[in-house]
């Protein structure tokens, strides 16, 4: 071990092998096409349990740990991979930007967190005459190792592999692997992603036995012909010591291990294999051949096999548009980490799996590894499942955006080493696989000479894809310089550029060059908004592409409160500072991976089937392939007549034919019934499904769907019969009207409901009164400021009069209150004017007027009213939009129709607990209990409802999910309107169509008891 090897940049490795690509050797063809590595016996994995020290400083860990005689039987045991900090040791630490430490490059602190790791492990007699290779998958931030009390060397790099070879220092049998694994290095530096930082070994170490002679690298490229029909398979082959007799086999079977050619013997290790019209790769019909290659010596024994995946497409940039097999495509694109609640970076298998099925689930087509190449296995997923991949880098350098220079390092060439190092590194591991369209220069690193030199050296290497860099278009767009395309990067590539600015992009003719958002949409809490919009602007313009959005899943680490209760922590919960707070929970999916709103609704938004209505009397509807290269044979389309929550009619209807982006006119014959029925509407629903089982999804699986409105029945004459009569008392403070089957009392004090019982059932414990605040969302962040520098978070109610008149035949009463909302402090207010409507029946009629008045902020969080009910009525129906949560900006996963839900189930938990739950476009909603008794609300217009067992002062003052506490009422919510989602958690604010302006405003609801 040299001294400070952490901090001199100008040592990136020592004696560590030259990069390869990823890949395991077998002895046999057989075994080495099932692709398991348990299946080798030239594989050996050293997962497991090792024994660990954790030391503050370098200087205070064991100096000779690494000797045979060093006594490790009293330290502590550590599962290997992982982090030390989720495993008890230092904390984990969460920033987006800043760095932790103090920045002077290349030093980094003397308090620097050093962790030393031991394991024994055996040899045999066979590997001890084999060449024997030591690797790690990944190891945060730099390492030293030794084996047997040897030094083996040294690397830096957290996301990428080191391989060593530690042949001259094995023996047969027992043999002892020492390894040293520091926090910080000079290569933090470069390390600044949005992330936890966590340490340790955190992927696969194994070890691996190769002959002398040995295939020590692959090279797999598909040429495919100017008419992207037929192709040629060309691969470069690199031999360790190489002599002369020997010769490879090689030999490319397609999907069922049938031959596509010969068996052929070569001796120049360089495949040339024409393939006549070979299935081509995309994400839709992610079609694997598979290439098996053989080593063999002079006496033609195999000495080695490996085996490849290989798929023929071709990645182009072609008249200002990003080509896959000659189609301009969409991107419809995740960015996604390596992240597990309980494991960090240190990711299963199955998990791997498990977001990749719920990813293709969500028509999800593409990801970009933010920010840093994943585990490798993640891309032999993406192979198999079909996902397009920009491999990004293992580089951030943001922390120096905030001491003004975000260039410093990029554009320094002392640096440049350490930039080709990521870029090699990252290119050599994963260049086979065909999921990989783009290579990536890292992310929010400014721009400069580095990576102009990371760009030519990936070109010179690989020029069968793309090069990515967002430090070069970022300058020239966000620099106004529109009429320029980007020196570096292939396609101009942009973060949370708003609508607007994307309609400008797309209408400017003279750019060459594509243009993707590789962050867009920040799906962080109850959001993102204006999905839609997107889409439609992506679908308008073709050299619009798509986007990814920011993020995949939630980081949150996975926690237990003193009494026992599950949540997901976030930034300054270890007592980590400096830090960002929860804007690690920004993803589509939450920490365990279950569905976010937003994971629906950008499903919908990017399904690859639309359904226009042509004429609806006539049934005739089209139906557009919105797949790239794929037809509609795989899908079935089934439809149905839905009135009154109940299928009146359903046939299905065949989608052979329709080819990748071909429209088709479908007839749907459908029967309404005559006369139609009063006050009921009816929908023509339209379900695409997955006809045979995938990888990914089962039989049935719903990839898209439409719904339309057929008709309305004219609504019901309204006769009122016979009305039972009321009575009032009027005593001291309060109102008393009684009908033949209901109470109700009324505050004249303050002015709203007090009680109201029916058959002795209480419908209404308090309210309805005005409420304008929610709680806070994420994307609320910018609208937060100016709605509390007016007060509506503290807003106040003065009642000003409260008059009533009984109706001169007795059957009902109404009771007008005037009132006055408004802050402390302040003088602008809300003049509101409510009339209380109670009939002889029991129903209440509530009709609300307001008039803001004084210096009132510009928007609203919302317009409605707030009561609280019995917890008994927690049996919630409602017509309108549904099954799940929608707001103005974000309601297109959403069907309408007649829905059932508990209380508890129309909550969404987000992680940061913050207004949720809210469904738009409601008609009518009931509260009800056990038995069928309870209270239905309806509008003179449709509304949106929310109900939960917490105030919206309670999810705005939790922090966390544990923090809330369940009250035995119910808060319901009955808003006229509410202010949009946007994305201004980063990105831009809500659209002008889906703001809540503050005006005039007016709206009615009826109270009505029942029961069934």
């Amino acid at each position: 071990m040299k001294p400070q090897d952490w901090q001199a940049m100008n040592v990136l490795h020592r004696d560590r092998e030259k990069s390869r690509s990823y890949f395991i050797p077998f002895s046999h063809e057989n075994r080495a096409l099932t692709y398991d590595r348990g299946n080798s016996d030239r594989f050996k994995l050293l997962n497991g349990v090792w024994k660990f020290h954790y030391a503050e400083t370098p200087q205070e860990a064991p100096a000779e740990f690494y000797k045979d005689e060093f006594d490790v039987s009293g330290w502590d045991d550590m599962e290997v991979p992982d982090h030390w900090q989720l495993q008890g040791y230092d904390k984990p630490h969460y920033t987006n930007v800043n760095y932790p430490f103090p920045v002077d490059p290349p030093h980094v602190p003397t308090e620097n967190p050093t962790a030393s790791y031991q394991r024994d492990f055996h040899i045999s007699d066979g590997w001890m005459k084999k060449l024997v290779y030591l690797r790690f998958e990944g190891v945060d931030n730099c390492f030293h190792v030794w084996v047997n009390g040897h030094e083996v060397g040294f690397s830096k790099g957290s996301r990428m592999a080191a391989e060593f070879n530690i042949s001259s220092y094995l023996c047969s049998g027992k043999n002892t692997l020492a390894v040293r694994v520091y926090k910080w290095s000079d290569s933090s530096y470069l390390e600044d992603q949005d992330m936890w930082w966590l340490s340790g070994i955190f992927r696969d170490v194994y070890l691996l036995s190769r002959p002398k002679a040995h295939i020590r690298d692959v090279f797999v490229r598909t040429d495919l012909d100017e008419d992207y029909q037929d192709a040629t398979l060309n691969v470069d082959i690199d031999i360790e010591n190489a002599v002369e007799g020997l010769k490879v086999e090689y030999q490319l079977l397609d999907a069922w291990r049938e031959p596509v050619n010969d068996r052929f013997l070569d001796e120049r290790f360089q495949i040339q294999i024409p393939v006549k019209n070979p299935q081509k790769w995309s994400a839709e019909n992610p079609y694997l051949y598979q290439l098996v290659i053989s080593l063999k010596d002079q006496h033609d024994r195999v000495l080695e096999t490996i085996a490849q995946k290989v798929g023929f497409r071709s990645v182009e940039l072609k008249d200002g548009v990003v080509l896959i097999n000659g189609v301009a495509i969409k991107f419809k694109g995740v960015n996604r980490h390596d992240s597990h609640p309980d494991y960090g970076r240190a990711i299963p298998l199955s998990h791997m799996k498990k977001d990749i099925e719920l990813m293709k689930q969500g028509n999800i087509n593409a990801v970009r590894s933010a920010h840093y190449p994943n585990d490798p296995r993640f891309y032999d997923l993406c192979d198999e499942y079909g996902l397009y991949v920009i491999d990004e880098a293992d580089l951030e350098t943001h922390g120096f955006e905030t001491v003004g220079n975000i260039n410093r390092l990029s554009d320094d060439p002392a640096w440049e080493a350490a930039y080709l190092d990521r870029m090699e590194r990252m290119v050599e591991r994963d260049k086979n696989h065909p999921s990989i369209v783009m290579w990536s220069l890292g992310n929010e690193s400014g721009n400069g000479v580095n990576h102009a030199a990371m760009a030519k050296w990936a070109r010179a290497k690989d020029p069968t894809r793309l090069i990515h860099h967002e430090g070069d278009s970022r300058e020239l767009f966000w620099g106004g310089k529109r009429q320029v395309d980007p020196t570096v990067s292939d396609v101009h590539t942009t973060m949370y550029t708003s609508i607007a600015e994307l309609e400008e992009v797309g209408q400017y003719t003279e750019l060459t060059k594509a243009h993707l958002l590789c962050e867009y949409a920040h799906a962080m809490g109850n959001g993102p908004g204006a999905l839609k919009e997107y889409w439609d602007t992506f679908y308008k313009y073709k050299r619009l592409q798509g986007g990814f959005v920011w993020e995949w899943a939630d980081h949150g680490i996975r926690q237990h409160s003193a009494d026992g209760q599950e949540y997901f922590a976030y930034g300054g919960d270890f007592g980590d500072q400096p830090n960002d707070y929860n804007f690690v929970i920004d993803g589509l999916v939450m920490p365990d991976r279950t569905p976010s709103p937003g994971y629906f609704e950008h499903k919908k938004v990017i399904e690859p089937v639309k359904v226009d209505a042509v004429d609806l009397d006539a049934g005739t509807v089209e139906v557009t392939n919105r797949y790239d290269f794929i037809s509609l044979d795989h899908l079935t389309l089934s439809w149905n007549i839905e009135a009154d929550g109940k299928v009146m009619q359903s046939d299905g209807l065949s989608l052979e034919g329709i080819e990748a982006g071909q429209t088709k006119s479908f007839t749907v014959p459908f029967d309404l019934p005559k006369p139609l029925k009063g006050g009921t509407d009816y929908w023509l629903n339209l379900q695409f499904t997955l006809a045979a089982a995938t990888s990914w999804a089962p039989v049935g699986h719903e990839v898209a769907w439409a719904q339309f409105m057929l008709a309305q029945g004219a609504e019901p004459s309204y006769e009122a019969g016979d009305m039972d009569s009321v009575t009032v008392e009027e005593a001291g403070s309060f109102l008393y009207v009684q009908g033949a089957n209901f109470d109700l009392s009324f505050n004249k004090v303050l002015g709203n409901i007090h009680s109201w019982k029916c058959d002795g059932l209480e419908l209404l414990q308090t309210g309805p009164t005005l409420q304008f605040w929610r709680a806070m969302i994420d994307n609320d962040h910018r609208s937060e400021k100016e709605w509390k520098n007016h007060g509506i978070h503290w807003l106040q109610q003065r009642t000003d009069q409260v008059t009533w008149k009984l109706a001169k035949d007795n059957t009902s009463i109404s009771i007008k209150v005037v009132q006055r909302i408004a802050p402390p402090m302040l003088a602008w207010g809300i003049d509101s004017e409510i009339t209380y409507t109670i009939d002889g029946n029991g129903d209440v009629l509530v009709d609300v007027s307001g008039k803001p008045t004084g210096n009132a902020p510009r928007t609203l969080p919302r317009i409605g009213m707030e009561m609280t009910v019995p917890n008994t009525l927690d049996q919630v129906s409602w017509y309108g939009r549904g099954p799940g949560e929608s707001y103005a900006d974000s309601k297109q996963a959403n069907r309408f129709g007649i829905y059932k839900k508990s209380v508890d189930e129309l909550l969404t938990n987000y992680v940061y607990p913050q207004e949720n739950g809210n469904r738009t476009d409601v008609n009518w909603v009931t509260f009800a209990n056990g038995h069928g008794m309870g209270v239905i609300i309806s509008g003179s217009n449709t509304f949106n409802f929310s109900a939960h067992h917490y105030s919206v002062a309670d999810f705005d003052q939790a922090k966390h999910t544990h923090e809330l506490v369940k009250k035995d009422e119910i808060y319901v919510h009955l808003d006229d309107q509410q202010h949009g989602l946007g994305t201004a958690s980063c990105g831009p604010d809500v659209l002008p169509d889906y703001e809540l302006i503050t005006g005039d405003f007016s709206f009615k609801f009826r109270l009505t008891p029942f029961s069934v």
